[in-house]
This record gives structure tokens, sequence and C-alpha cells, in this order.
């Protein structure tokens, strides 16, 4: 009776334990989540291999993860985005682990070449909280404007105006930037 009691025991102990891991891994995941979307978003933990667990089901379009100390990451890096976007975020981890920057962007440039490379939802919003540590972390958000250039849009490729401009116009990568944002 005792080893049962020892053995129910430890398992609720390590189940307790796992339950407060993947809480933890969710809330942190949801920080850079907009306080309107936080209940409604799903949350993922990327693997090793690009693919993901689902730590929680959600009700709205968005998806959060942590991607803190990832290859190619910050220290500190929590993304939401549209779940539209998991495959292009599955395929920006495998580009943004190449450490060396000519080589990554050389297989960006023939991924969109050879029309490859996976586009994000137009319009999406993607939301960061970034940095060298929690502490230090900043909010960016961007909206993805795959195609987009200054002519399409009326709005710059350039930020010298000091407005609203397309980052990495004309390209799979470009996307709305906002000054101070």
């Amino acid at each position: 009776m005792k080893r049962v009691v020892l053995i129910v025991f430890a398992a609720t102990a390590m189940a307790s334990g796992a339950w407060a891991q993947s809480q933890s891994d969710i809330d942190t995941a949801l920080l850079a989540a907009p306080p309107q979307m936080k209940d409604g978003a799903m949350v993922i933990k990327w693997k090793p291999d690009y693919t993901y667990d689902t730590l929680r089901k959600g009700t709205n379009k968005l998806v959060c993860f942590d991607k803190s100390g990832m290859p190619g990451q910050q220290a500190f890096s929590i993304e939401c985005t549209s779940q539209a976007n998991i495959p292009r975020v599955a395929q920006n981890l495998k580009f943004e682990a190449e450490p060396d920057r000519a080589k990554r962007t050389a297989a960006i440039a023939a991924a969109d070449k050879d029309g490859t490379r996976i586009k994000a939802e137009y319009g999406s919003v993607w939301f960061h909280v970034m940095g060298a540590s929690k502490e230090a972390a900043r909010n960016h958000k961007t909206i993805a404007l795959p195609g987009a250039t200054a002519a399409s849009t009326g709005l710059p490729d350039n930020g010298n105006a000091g407005g609203a401009w397309v980052m990495q116009a004309g390209t799979s990568e470009a996307h709305l930037m906002v000054p101070g944002d």
C-alpha cells in the first residue's frame, strides 16, 4: 500500500511540475500579445527540428511563441503573429540558424528567386518583445506586405522622412515600419 501511495504521489508531483512549466511557457509567450487578443491566442513551443507542440489552443487567429536563445535569436525573443504565418516562421527559424550573414541572405534571396520562399499573410501584424534580457526588451511591431513597393503603397521605401515606410520593398520580406515602434 505504501508503494502505491508513493507512486501516486510521485506521479502527481511530476504532473504538477509539468503543468507549472507549461503555464510558465504560456505566460512568457503571451508577453508580446496585444491585451485584447491575449486570452484567445494560440501558444506553441518550437522544437529543434522547426516543428512545434501546441501548449494552448486558441480561439482567435493569433499565435504566440518564445524564440529566446534559439539559433540566430536574441537572448530574449517573444513573437506573436497570425496562425497563417506558422509555415513562414518555421522557414525563418531555419534561415536564421545560419550564423554567416552573407550565406543566410543568399539563401533567402535564392528561395525568393526560385519561388520556395513562403510569404507572410499580407497585412498580418508581427508583435515582438526582444532584447538582451527580459528587463532590457523592447516592443516592436511590423505589418507584413510581401511584394509591396513604394509605387504600390504610396509610402517611401526608407525612413528618412520620419513617417511609416516599406522596409525591404519589392521582396517577400517587405513590411511596414512605424517610427518609434
